[in-house]
């Protein structure tokens, strides 16, 4: 009881600092992701994110479905080839389906690597977008940390802190496409499972918004025992 205590004394200094540096409202992401090992060296990965324009869940923005197959080099090196549909909805559009459809195709390389109790992962992604019928392609880098807070690593009853910089480019439009700034607090319940609660500020162009966001991760073991 007293490590969810301290998560919500967490939670509630953290959310309204965020919501005080910013002008308007703040948008709201509710994200799923699962690393599912089917062998050794091959593993799933599956992801769901239903962002909405405002804090209030009916304004949804994009449905974000994604899903991979990972092969790992090592635990620290993974490499991944997969698939994503993201439907896209104006902000109190009278239509019920979306304005905007996309089929994506995505390859990416991950790194992980730790010094002391700070833990970093870079990710370097490819992306073959097909936009309402549009081609077009993308590069991403996010560069990750993590820092347990209560613990020496990030192990089962750990509060942690993640933070990530992850920036977009167009290969063939205007070059730069946007940049998204990450802080939050998570806390893992075991092995499989954490939770982690923050802000993120996406800058599109001149246009910058700040969107609270839940994500939680469960990595599903399907190997045989």
């Amino acid at each position: 009881m007293n490590n969810f205590r301290l998560f919500a004394l967490i939670l509630i200094t953290l959310i309204p600092a965020s919501l005080s540096a910013q002008k308007e409202g703040p948008g709201n992401w509710l994200m799923y992701f699962g690393t599912n090992k089917v062998t050794d060296k091959l593993s799933i990965h599956t992801e769901v994110q239903y962002r909405n324009h405002t804090a209030v869940l009916v304004t949804i923005e994009q449905l974000l479905l994604r899903t991979g197959l990972n092969y790992h080099i090592t635990e620290k090196a993974i490499v991944t080839a997969g698939y994503g549909y993201v439907a896209g909805h104006i902000f109190e559009s009278e239509q019920t389906h979306p304005e905007t459809e996309e089929h994506r195709l995505f390859q990416q390389f991950i790194l992980k690597n730790s010094v002391g109790r700070f833990y970093f992962e870079h990710r370097y992604r490819f992306e073959e977008r097909w936009v309402n019928k549009i081609f077009k392609t993308r590069a991403r880098y996010r560069l990750m940390l993590s820092i347990p807070l209560n613990r020496q690593k990030i192990e089962k009853g750990a509060f942690f802190i993640g933070i990530y910089d992850e920036v977009f480019v167009n290969l063939k439009q205007t070059f730069f496409d946007r940049n998204r700034l990450y802080g939050a607090v998570g806390y893992q319940f075991n092995k499989s499972a954490n939770v982690q609660v923050g802000m993120m500020h996406q800058q599109v162009n001149t246009i910058g918004k700040w969107n609270l966001q839940f994500a939680l991760t469960w990595n599903l073991d399907f190997r045989k025992k």
